[in-house]
């Protein structure tokens, strides 16, 4: 019984290829690095799965019969195909070149990602970096990302996980007319009477203002006359009097530098956080994304 095409082997396949195009069978198993028996063999074996002919034999020649000519019409470029598919998959995985695509939170892309992207492009000129800037919690690997960027408690346990950069630090901030007209906060508590620029995530939840001193830590949901969906925006907005504003240290840098914002609860400010570029294994990794891993350990002891 004649086996179904989709179950045909892709050796015996690359067999009959090799001899039809030496028209030898000494040849093709050269050509393999098999012996000419065991390509005679895979020959007739694929001859009886389609139950057709696919050589002409004698003691002198070999050469494709009509139906073997036209199999390999079309299997010899397909074959060759393949190969350019394979070269190209190895070659990509000792050489860092291709398409390399990064999930990353928007601030932590500014502050930290970025810079380290542009040096690495640079010393890598035939990778392509594509960063996808996105707060929500993604799953990198359902998404096609071949590695992310997030803070330690947002990792899943099945991630490997290495610091990137400096550790961040947040800050509660006010422009100096808020803090003229309303004072400033002197703990915690007295969040509740003032206005607060509050954060939603993508997935709707509000972003809870982490605060702490010494041992004691807090996690506080205020409330006020803002909330949007984007750090830039809770600092405009901070800088415009609307508010106090629970924001990047680094990123308030160059307002607090300029006075337009000043620092308040800096007593409560709570430890800095690292950031970790995570990825889902460390067997095989593509030669781009191993590369860029060895250009974020090159950079930690310079973070910060």
């Amino acid at each position: 019984m004649n086996q179904p095409a989709d179950n045909l082997p892709l050796a015996e396949l690359q067999a009959f290829a090799a001899v039809a195009e030496a028209r030898s069978f000494r040849q093709g198993a050269a050509r393999l690095g098999v012996s000419p028996s065991a390509l005679s063999h895979a020959v007739r074996s694929l001859e009886g799965r389609l139950g057709v002919r696919l050589l002409h034999r004698t003691t002198r020649s070999v050469a494709p019969t009509e139906a073997g000519a036209r199999i390999l019409a079309t299997l010899a470029p397909a074959l060759l195909d393949i190969r350019h598919a394979v070269d190209d998959a190895v070659s990509q995985a000792s050489t860092p070149q291709g398409r390399l695509r990064l999930s990353t939170p928007r601030v932590p892309a500014r502050l930290v990602l970025g810079p380290l992207v542009e040096g690495f492009l640079r010393a890598h000129p035939r990778m392509v970096v594509e960063l996808v800037c996105d707060d929500a919690l993604v799953d990198i690997v359902a998404e096609g990302f071949d590695a992310g960027v997030r803070f330690g408690e947002s990792l899943q346990a099945d991630m490997v996980a290495l610091p990137l950069g400096a550790p961040q630090r947040f800050i509660v901030v006010a422009a100096p007319a808020y803090v003229a007209e309303h004072g400033a906060p002197a703990t915690p508590d007295d969040l509740a009477q003032h206005r607060c620029i509050g954060l939603r995530f993508a997935s709707g939840r509000r972003y809870a203002w982490q605060l702490g001193r010494g041992a004691e830590a807090l996690q506080l949901q205020v409330a006020g006359p803002l909330t949007v969906n984007d750090d830039m925006l809770t600092l405009q907005a901070a800088e415009a009097g609307l508010g106090l504003a629970y924001v990047y240290a680094a990123q308030a840098a160059p307002a607090l530098a300029a006075g337009r914002l000043v620092s308040v609860l800096a007593d409560w400010a709570p430890p800095a956080e690292p950031l970790y570029l995570y990825y889902p294994s460390r067997r095989l990794q593509p030669a781009g994304l191993q590369a860029f891993i060895d250009w974020v350990r090159a950079a930690a002891p310079q973070a910060g």
